[in-house]
């Protein structure tokens, strides 16, 4: 099968969400043979390890240099055009080319996109089969962000959303499948986008890599929060976190310790490792040593859906989650009773944690249970399966 591979990041290594998709997904296809070329983008020099990494896995890699100030300036075309803002800043005339030469001169069988700005690179007649991975209809993104910001942001957020769900309404109608990421989701999309309904193509988790390696260095009253700490909705969270939560619990376990782990942590971040008790690592090596020092994880997201890494990757290492709404509801409703407290707010989040912290037997136990749901349910190899059917309908 000859496909080719649209995504915005360079999908390895897999080290923040739409990486940790995109690679298992992409790995699946190069594992049945698939003939792949890939376009993609970087945007700091350590991608270009990535990118080598990849070259010598796909027949083709083009992955030019993406300066996200330099396409900020860029995306304002919209504006003048009408378009989404997010279309021109991942509009390259280089990729472009690319693809173009890719569907002329050896025309794919399928076209695989993840993420809707991509999608701009396989509009209008093209060769082979093309499925858009939306996971997320972005637009509703850019509505939450309207919904929680004050003026100008609140215009020009707006104005994306509105603009960007037209384009989406665009690719899911000429695309062959619209995949997304949880019910909750489908039915979204069916409502934005009436007369499309797209399949259900959850995450899933590596549980050989996020495999905890046991209870004895736990810390009883420690909450972990894990991401890529540039990330709007990651810093919200915890930020919010912090501020409203964090010192009541500070005051009833003088103990307790909160871990911010994840790369990029922004300025208002790092201030957080100032406060007492929370620590703010940036980048680290690997996640699970830090997973297997905390009694609790947490997902306080307020602007955010769908099925989180971070939710499934603490579950899969034995810890029980305190979450929100917006990041726990595309979980379904198996979950095992306690494995994930659903959090609406200041104080229902205080006491799911506090009741963790003051019973470290009930947070193990519930942390066991997760984990064994998590290697029966969310396993990548449970998700491939379903795009393997998916793909052989097509």
């Amino acid at each position: 099968m000859k496909v080719i591979f649209l995504c915005q990041r360079v999908p390895y290594p897999p080290d923040r969400g739409d990486r940790i998709t995109t690679w298992h997904f992409l790995q699946h296809l190069l594992d049945r043979g698939a003939r792949v070329r890939l376009g993609c983008f970087t945007e700091e020099d350590r991608d270009n390890e990535g990118v080598t990494f990849l070259q010598a896995r796909c027949e083709t890699v083009v992955a030019p240099r993406l300066d996200r100030r330099v396409r900020k300036l860029v995306s304002l075309r919209g504006l003048l055009t009408g378009e989404a803002l997010t279309v021109p800043f991942f509009r390259h005339r280089e990729l472009q080319n690319a693809v173009h030469g890719w569907l002329t001169d050896d025309p794919p069988d399928l076209i695989y996109v993840y993420s809707s700005s991509m999608a701009q690179y396989a509009l209008g007649d093209c060769p082979g089969k093309r499925v858009m991975q939306f996971a997320e209809l972005d637009s509703d993104k850019w509505r939450q962000y309207a919904a929680a910001s004050g003026f100008p942001g609140r215009w020009i957020y707006a104005r994306e959303a509105r603009r960007l769900l037209a384009f989406e309404d665009r690719v899911a109608r000429e695309f062959d499948l619209s995949l997304v990421v949880s019910e909750v989701e489908k039915q979204l999309f069916m409502e934005l986008i009436p007369g499309v309904e797209p399949q259900v193509l959850p995450n899933g988790v590596d549980v050989a890599h996020f495999s905890t390696g046991g209870d004895a260095e736990r810390h009883p009253r420690t909450a972990v929060f894990t991401g890529v700490m540039d990330y709007e909705p990651n810093v919200d969270g915890v930020c919010w976190f912090a501020d409203e939560c964090w010192p009541v619990l500070r005051e009833r376990f003088p103990d307790a310790e909160l871990l911010v782990v994840g790369s990029k942590p922004i300025a208002k971040v790092q201030a957080l490792a100032s406060r007492p008790g929370i620590t703010v690592t940036g980048r680290v090596p690997e996640t699970p040593p830090y997973f297997d020092r905390a009694a609790v994880g947490i997902a306080p997201l307020r602007l955010a859906r769908g099925v989180q890494n971070k939710v499934l990757e603490a579950l899969s290492m034995a810890l029980p989650v305190v979450a929100s709404p917006q990041a726990s509801q595309g979980l379904g409703d198996d979950v095992p009773p306690g494995a994930v407290t659903v959090a609406d707010g200041k104080d229902a989040t205080i006491a799911g944690v506090a009741e963790l912290f003051a019973d470290p037997e009930l947070a193990q136990k519930r942390g066991h249970a997760a984990a064994d749901w998590v290697r029966r349910t969310w396993r990548w190899e449970t998700m491939y399966e379903r795009l393997d059917a998916m793909l052989a309908k097509l």
